[in-house]
Formats: structure tokens, C-alpha cells, sequence
């Protein structure tokens, strides 16, 4: 089936040449968008938002081809956030359209202050294959609710996704507005020649250095959605049962290949041992009972290809090798990309698994002591993308935020901060560059710019050279007191 539809792409050398036709012609309509009226972006996404619900059973059907996702988790994680943060910025795109009266200081009293948002121009979206589709139309969403062209290439990693994302474009948007690109690296790599006003990466650090490096050499705004370990410190306080029903869900959603899915728990030693038998009874309550059943469950994702498979047995067995103990799980079928949903005690910070990112259903534990040596280990690693605790007493949490940093932060729950639109989704350091989602995303692709209007003689001609006399020492007093 993947040969089928690898056939059907368009070829290297005319896609490229397609790249630098299209991008000519997005920046030949760049300005008819950027001075576009509310009513007419709105139209634009109220166009989108059709066409996804009417098309939900495709996209579901692609990306379960791709990698077996289940439907259910397809609507939950996909189309249901894509289609609220549409609907919330259908609703609020006027307000945030509207130039923002900022006060004037009363030295400069005679001018009137405010920020405009325009659109940046062109700009590029380099989305990756784990949420194939909410990954890349929700910053889409932001782009052209700001005004702005926008070329796109889906991950070529899932291509059933991809094609149903690159007709989706054909049949909303015309090229000059918004334009799909499929293919591999070498597309990706064509896209990068281009002077885009803007690009907007999420994948993994490496590429996110290339990325940033195109970007740089346009002096272009770049905003880089990358990753990380994102650790889950679990207190003393905290309700055992809830906190393993969540974990489980968090981390074997989409089989564990989400951005901000739980990396890592830390757990008191004292509750390690109930936290393990609480856990290993929501795994048997979501995906059966024997490893035959889970493997046979129809709510577990694959692994995304063969090359991904086999990284995630090699760490894991290495894991297991160095002492780690697998207290569920632990199976791995090559043929069909499956690792069972797997938790790992007797964890250590220097084994295999705490490397790198898992991007996998492979859940490490560790237990500490002390909550210092939890904070030492989390800050002496690059910057996560999410940090979860779990905990009753609001003190701790404090405590938590006050001694760590991360994109962001969930309290007694994972993953659901990402489905906020009020929120910005971020990172920090080696975790990403810039945000989005909401009013953070329209901001994202929108140029601030400043505006002053003088509406009547500035009382800063009192400045003006000769810079003596009377006036002048008067000025410079009344500037004084105002400071």
C-alpha cells in the first residue's frame, strides 16, 4: 500500500520547480492577503472547517493506514482540537485584527500611540509525522488568520496523511494563498532556498538547527516546536489511582510518539510499589489483560516505520541489559512495528532509555528521596518541553515551578494543556523557539508594528538645538521631575 501511494507523489525535480513557481506567486499576492478584511479570513477558515468535517472519515482511514491510530484517538487528538482552536479564532479574529490604543507619555503629549498587526508575508510550515494533521493545520489556522500566504510540506513519513492534507489544500485554497509540497528531504531542502518571511518548524532538534540556519540566512522570524524528556515528578500527596489511569493514557496515546507525552516518572520509593500495581491495572483495564490481548487491541497504535522500531528495541534491550526490570510489557513484533505498552522499575538516570528522548511506549521509573535531587537532575538536562506533577498539596506544586523551568506545565493531569487555545504551546531552550496556538499564534505570524501619530506641535521642540537658554533649562527640569 505504501508503494501505491509513493508512486502517486509528484516527482523530485518537478515539485521542486513547482516550489519556486508558487512561491513567486504567493509573493505576488502577499499584499492582497495582508490587506484583507476580517470578514474575508474569516470566510477562509470557515471554508477549512467544512471541508474537515466533511472529509473526518478519510482522514481518519489515512492516518490508521499510516500507522494504525485508532479512530477514537484520531478524533481526540487530531480533528477535535484542529477544529476548536478554528472555531476559536473564527471568533475572536476581529478583536485581535483591531490596532491597539497603548498610552503616551506625557512628555510626548500632543501624539496618540498604537500597534498594528500585519502580516508577515510568505511563509513556510514543515510539519512531522506523530499528529500528522493537527501539527500542521493548527499552525496553518494562525497563518492565514494573520493575513499571510503559506507553503506547506507534510511529513513523508506517513503518506497516506500527507496526501490527504496535499488535496485538502487543492480543493480549499488556491496555490497563490495556500500550497502543499510532498516529499522527502530533498523538498524539504528546496523549500529552505526560499526567502520565506517566516518559518514554523515542529520536529526534532537536529533539523530544527537547519531550519534555523535557512531562516538566518534571510534574517527571517523562525519559530521551532522541538521536544524533550519531559520528566512527571509524583508527591506523596498524590491520589496513586488517578495519577496512573492518567500516565497510562498519556503515554500510550498515540503509541507514545506525542512531543509532550510522559518521558519519565519520578516516584517517592516509599510509593513505588503502589504506584506500579495501580498502574499495571490501568494497563490491563485499557489494552487487555495478556500481552496476545494488547498486541490485538484495536485502541494501541504502531510504531511509525521500521527504522523507529528498531531504535526503541535496541534502547530498550540495552535497558533491560543494564538492570532495569519490565514490570509490564516488553514485547516487540518487527513485522508489524508493534512494542507493547511497556513500564520499566529499577531505573537509573545513567541507563540507555534516560539518553534521549523515548518518542515510544516505553515508560522508565525512577524513585527519589529527595525532591533536590529530582529538581538537580531535571535542570542539569536540556530544558523540557512539558513537566507534570502529580500532587495534592499546593505547596509542593509551588515548589516545583519555583525550582524547575519547561514549556509547560500540567498539574495532576498530562498532555491537556496542548488542547487549550487560550494557552500558549511552547517551548524553551533545546525544548523549541517562540509559541503558538490561539492568540499566541496569530501573534506568531503577525509583524507588531509601532505607530505614532503627532496630532498637534510635540512638546519636544523645546529640545531642538541651540541647546541653551531659558527654555532649554526649563524643559530639562520638567523632565526631571517626571522621571
Amino acid at each position: 500500500m505504501l508503494e501505491a501511494v509513493a508512486s502517486l507523489l509528484p516527482k523530485p525535480s518537478a515539485e521542486i520547480e513547482r516550489i519556486r513557481a508558487v512561491f513567486e506567486a504567493q509573493r505576488a499576492n502577499r499584499w492582497n492577503l495582508s490587506r484583507s478584511t476580517p470578514a474575508e479570513r474569516i470566510a477562509r477558515l470557515r471554508k477549512l472547517r467544512e471541508a474537515i468535517i466533511q472529509r473526518r472519515a478519510q482522514l481518519a482511514e489515512a492516518i490508521h493506514q499510516d500507522f494504525r491510530k485508532p479512530a477514537v484517538e484520531v478524533e481526540l487528538t487530531e480533528i477535535h482540537p484542529t477544529l476548536e482552536e478554528l472555531n476559536h479564532t473564527v471568533k475572536h479574529l476581529k478583536g485581535w485584527m483591531k490596532p491597539k490604543r497603548v498610552a503616551t507619555p506625557l512628555t510626548l503629549k500632543g501624539a496618540s500611540s498604537h500597534v498594528r498587526y500585519e502580516a508577515k508575508g510568505v511563509v513556510l510550515i514543515l510539519s512531522p509525522w506523530n499528529y500528522p494533521f493537527q501539527l500542521l493545520v493548527a499552525p496553518l489556522i494562525a497563518a492565514i488568520a494573520a493575513g499571510n500566504a503559506v507553503m506547506f510540506k507534510p511529513s513523508e513519513k506517513t503518506p497516506h496523511t500527507s496526501r490527504f492534507l496535499a488535496q485538502l489544500a487543492r480543493d480549499v485554497f488556491p496555490e497563490n494563498e495556500v500550497a502543499a509540497f510532498e516529499g522527502g528531504a530533498d523538498v524539504a531542502e528546496a523549500l529552505l532556498q526560499h526567502p520565506f518571511d517566516h518559518f514554523f518548524f515542529t520536529g526534532n532538534p537536529n533539523i530544527g538547527r537547519k531550519v534555523m540556519a535557512a531562516a538566518t540566512k534571510y534574517l527571517s522570524s523562525v519559530t521551532l516546536e522541538l521536544g524533550g524528556k519531559s520528566p512527571v515528578i509524583i508527591d506523596e500527596s498524590a491520589n496513586l489511582v488517578a495519577t496512573a489511569e492518567a500516565l497510562a493514557w498519556g503515554k500510550f496515546v498515540n503509541a507514545g510518539q506525542t512531543c509532550v507525552a510522559p518521558d519519565y516518572i519520578y516516584v517517592p520509593a516509599s510509593k513505588q510499589q503502589a504506584f506500579l500495581e495501580a498502574f499495571k491495572a490501568v494497563l490491563t483495564r485499557f489494552y487487555g489483560t495478556t500481552e496476545a490481548e494488547r498486541q490485538a487491541s484495536p485502541d494501541f497504535a504502531r510504531v511509525v516505520d521500521p527504522a523507529a522500531w528498531k531504535r526503541l528495541k535496541e534502547v530498550l534491550d540495552r535497558t533491560v541489559a543494564a538492570g532495569a526490570r519490565v514490570e509490564a510489557g516488553g514485547t516487540a513484533d518487527g513485522p508489524s512495528r508493534y512494542i507493547s505498552p511497556t513500564v520499566l522499575s529499577g531505573v537509573t538516570k545513567a541507563m540507555p532509555i534516560m539518553e534521549g528522548e523515548i518518542f515510544g511506549p516505553v515508560l522508565p521509573v525512577l524513585t527519589y528521596e529527595r525532591r533536590e535531587e529530582v529538581y538537580a537532575h531535571i535542570n542539569e538536562g536540556g530544558k523540557p518541553l512539558a513537566l507534570y506533577v502529580f500532587a495534592q498539596d499546593s505547596k509542593v506544586v509551588e515548589e516545583v515551578l519555583q525550582h524547575t523551568t519547561s514549556g509547560g506545565v500540567v498539574v495532576n493531569n498530562v498532555l491537556i494543556h496542548v488542547a487549550n487555545p487560550n494557552l500558549p504551546f511552547g517551548g524553551v531552550g533545546m525544548s523549541g523557539l517562540g509559541n503558538y496556538h490561539g492568540h499566541y499564534g496569530f501573534k506568531t505570524f503577525s509583524h507588531e508594528r509601532a505607530v505614532m501619530v503627532q496630532w498637534m506641535k510635540s512638546l519636544a521642540s523645546v529640545f531642538f538645538p541651540p541647546y541653551r537658554g531659558k527654555t532649554q533649562e526649563w524643559a530639562s527640569r520638567a523632565t526631571r521631575m517626571l522621571e
